[in-house]
This record gives structure tokens, C-alpha cells and sequence, in this order.
């Protein structure tokens, strides 16, 4: 009882934090043309690149989520960000901008925050292999013992994941006040009376990993659940 009392506070904890963030991401989606006569999202970044020096950098649309890719040095935007012209697309797209900026400069948070995000991709791998495998472990082996190795080295794997997205927040508070409000305060990009929302969706957009941290937890509960019984 204790532990599925555990498991619905943090189930609470995860969704709120993902609601609030879907609710501010949507809420100043709208209106949809408040910024045509300044640009799109996808414009907006592809400016701040080159007004940064940044022109090798690209730009494009995706369906997996805004992000910047490291690797392939390129600004990804959904498709509501990339063409729309709301406030949550331009400031969205300065949030990504941001990261762009944090790589260029060889920032140590930044690279740090990488090869976190590297590491808990595989330990999330890892993760999902071993705790499938337990139960083929234990009909194998016919050992307890060697089912619940199996299932603990998963678990481990998994809270290792959180505690790494947990741990880039740094990376995506700096993207989102020490980058991104700065260049949209500065360089007069928001129509005025913007910028205070413009702050709520720059948190929203750090906070979504948090949600991601959270999800994990969740999932980690879960399976510390199954490995009690």
C-alpha cells in the first residue's frame, strides 16, 4: 500500500508539471498571426543565426519536438513553431537559438549537459532490456536470485536517466534567461507588454525536461513496484 501511494503522488507530480506546460505552450499560440508583419518562429531563428554568426547553422521543421541538434548543428522547430507566427513560436525558436549559441561558444555546461543526455540514452537502453529480460533470466535460470539482479541493474539504469534529465536543467534555464529573454528584450523583437509572457513560456520550455525527469520517476516507481511483489 505504501509504495502504490508513492506511485500516485509522483503520477500527480508528472502531470501537472506537463500540463502546465502544454497550457502555457497553447495559451500564447494564440493569436495565431501576432507576429506575421515580424516573422515566423523558423525565420525569427534563422535571423538570430546569422545575426550571431551562425549561418552554418540550418534550420528546419520536424514532428519530434523543438530542439537543437548538436551533431547535425542544425535548429528543429515543429511545425507550429517553424511557420506560425504566435508568441510561443518566437520565443520558442529563441529558446533553441539559445542552445545553438551555448554550443558555438563551447560552453562547459552545455558539452557537460551532451554527454549527459548520451549517457542516460543508454542507461534508459539498458534499462528497458534488462527488465524485459528478467523474466526470461528467471525461467532460464531457475535462480530468484538472478531475476532480481537483473531487474535491480534496470532499475539503476532508469533512475540514472531521471536524475541525468534532472540534472540538464541548468542547460535549458541558461538557453531560456541567460540567452533567449535577453536577445528578445534587447533586440526589441516582442511587441510591448510581451516579454512578461514571453518569461512564462521560456520557463515552460526549461520545464519540460522536468516533466521528462518526472515521467521516468514514474516509470521507475512502477517497476520498484513490481520488483517488491
Amino acid at each position: 500500500m505504501f509504495w502504490i501511494v508513492i506511485l500516485l503522488i509522483v503520477a500527480i507530480c508528472v502531470f501537472l508539471p506537463s500540463l502546465w506546460v502544454k497550457h502555457v505552450m497553447e495559451k500564447y499560440r494564440q493569436p495565431a498571426d501576432r507576429y506575421r508583419n515580424r516573422g515566423s518562429g523558423g525565420e525569427l531563428a534563422r535571423h538570430l543565426l546569422d545575426r550571431f554568426g551562425l549561418s552554418d547553422v540550418g534550420v528546419e521543421e520536424t514532428s519530434v519536438g523543438d530542439h537543437y541538434d548538436p551533431v547535425a548543428k542544425t535548429v528543429r522547430l515543429t511545425p507550429d513553431n517553424y511557420t506560425g507566427y504566435s508568441l510561443t513560436a518566437v520565443t520558442v525558436a529563441a529558446h533553441e537559438v539559445g542552445h545553438a549559441i551555448q554550443d558555438s561558444r563551447g560552453e562547459s555546461l552545455f558539452l557537460a549537459g551532451q554527454k549527459l543526455v548520451k549517457a542516460a540514452v543508454i542507461g534508459e537502453r539498458i534499462a528497458g532490456v534488462m527488465l524485459v529480460a528478467a523474466p526470461l533470466v528467471l525461467m532460464l535460470t531457475r535462480l530468484p536470485q538472478a531475476g532480481a539482479l537483473t531487474i535491480m541493474i534496470g532499475v539503476v539504469s532508469m533512475a540514472l536517466g531521471a536524475l541525468v534529465h534532472l540534472m540538464t536543467l541548468p542547460v535549458e534555464f541558461d538557453a531560456s534567461y541567460g540567452k533567449a529573454l535577453p536577445i528578445l528584450k534587447e533586440g526589441d523583437y516582442l511587441h510591448d507588454g510581451d516579454l512578461e509572457h514571453a518569461e512564462k513560456i521560456l520557463k515552460a520550455a526549461a520545464l519540460t525536461y522536468v516533466a521528462a525527469s518526472l515521467a521516468s520517476l514514474l516509470n521507475l516507481g512502477r517497476w520498484i513496484t513490481v520488483f517488491r511483489r
